[in-house]
């Protein structure tokens, strides 16, 4: 057997460490499924990091905020998915769910204006208003202050996958 590649073609390779399918109905049918899920797949990733009380606090506060912009899909039908893989530091969140085509332009926007400096400034002016925290203010939130790079990934039928790097083992808090 050859040595084993880490990288292929300039890209890092992420070996997969857990999955979750669930049907959207029953994801969405009660709020604490954010919280079950995030926490559950936190407790599973962390326990091999230098820290992993704070990983684990880390990565489900930030997987439960993805999560919470998955619940507020207005599409009925289809399912969740959520992967984790990782890298090095760094944890890869692919997150899979049914969405309607105004949705999907939505994320596609976003994700194009999360990275630079502008997007510490729309975050800094859109938590100082007095607005509930909008799906935006969350994906805003993943990339200022977990430093994470968030990308769009097409899907089969009405769907949408977001994929969002997390290098929480790097952070500094």
């Amino acid at each position: 057997m050859g040595p084993v590649h880490h990288e292929l073609a300039g890209k890092p390779t992420f070996a997969p460490m857990i999955q979750i399918d669930m049907e959207i109905k029953a994801f969405v049918s009660a709020w604490r499924h954010c919280d079950y899920v995030s926490t559950y797949m936190a407790r599973m990733i962390s326990q091999n990091r230098s820290d992993s009380v704070r990983h684990a606090n880390l990565f489900s506060s930030a997987f439960n905020e993805l999560l919470e912009v998955a619940f507020r899909t207005r599409h009925a039908d289809g399912e969740l998915g959520c992967r984790v893989s990782r890298h090095g530091g760094t944890d890869r969140i692919e997150l899979t769910f049914p969405c309607v085509p105004e949705e999907r332009q939505f994320y596609e926007e976003a994700a194009s204006q999360l990275a630079g400096t502008e997007a510490r400034e729309r975050y800094v002016n859109s938590v100082s208003g007095d607005l509930a925290p909008s799906r935006e203010v969350v994906l805003l939130e993943l990339a200022v202050d977990y430093n994470a790079t968030l990308r769009v990934e097409e899907t089969d039928g009405d769907a949408i996958r977001l994929v969002v790097d997390l290098p929480l083992e790097s952070l500094q808090h």
